[in-house]
């Protein structure tokens, strides 16, 4: 007769278990080796994209919060949230049981944004890196990067550690203009090709205005190697 396994064995079984279940949606391989891009990278000119006079009459950001859907309660990071134009509006889609991650990688934006969100009580903000947002690990339901992802040098690093900040049925939903990186943009071809190199498959795709799209991607089997899009 086979030994009864023990209460150890029994958790070190059910953690085992889970893993497999949740091994699409987060990372537990070593990381792989992330290739060089094979496309322009935008410079960084500007911590914003437009007026934020502008961005309210075209209604950008109730645009976009309304494709996420219902965000009550839910953890959103906002990476490369610039002069933080989306952080009252996510801060009210989120509610009072919600969180919203300010992100920037420049430390003079990032205390802008501090004093920016200081009356918004479930904002926090973050300084992160070219290859890591640095948000921990199955703690954000919806990562959003606006007219930022041209600009990210080191992309497939950035997502494989964003992946693995996903919740279980987590997105990243990224914000562009459909032109050449080099012009700050992405064209969408382009974006769902790095994505899925890194194992994200496209969900939607949605006009934002002329010009202007959102894609919505969620993650799939974590990749062994990547390949660069050109």
């Amino acid at each position: 007769m086979k030994p009864l396994p023990t209460v150890i064995g029994l958790v070190a079984i059910a953690a085992a278990a889970t893993a497999v279940v949740s091994g699409t949606l987060r990372n537990h391989a070593p990381e792989p080796d992330f290739p060089a891009l094979s496309r322009p990278v935008a410079p960084i000119v500007s911590p914003r994209w437009a007026t934020e006079d502008e961005r309210e009459h075209l209604g950008e950001a109730g645009k976009v919060i309304a494709v996420l859907g219902d965000l009550t309660g839910k953890t959103v990071a906002d990476v490369g949230a610039g002069e933080g134009y989306y952080e009252p509006h996510l801060s009210r889609a989120v509610g009072r049981t919600g969180h919203v991650v300010a992100e920037d990688i420049d430390e003079a934006t990032v205390a802008k944004l501090a004093r920016r969100v200081k009356p918004l009580h479930n904002v926090t903000t973050k300084l992160g890196r070219a290859d890591n947002v640095g948000l921990a690990r199955s703690s954000t339901d919806v990562v959003l990067m606006v007219h930022m992802y041209h600009e990210i040098t080191q992309p497939f690093a950035l997502l494989w550690r964003v992946r693995a900040s996903l919740k279980p049925g987590g997105r990243v939903a990224i914000v562009d203009a459909d032109r050449a990186t080099g012009d700050h943009g992405t064209p969408p071809p382009l974006l769902e090709c790095e994505l899925g190199a890194m194992g994200f498959a496209r969900e939607s795709t949605h006009t934002i205005e002329d010009g202007i799209y959102l894609a919505v991607f969620v993650p799939r089997a974590a990749p062994k190697t990547i390949t660069p899009c050109r």
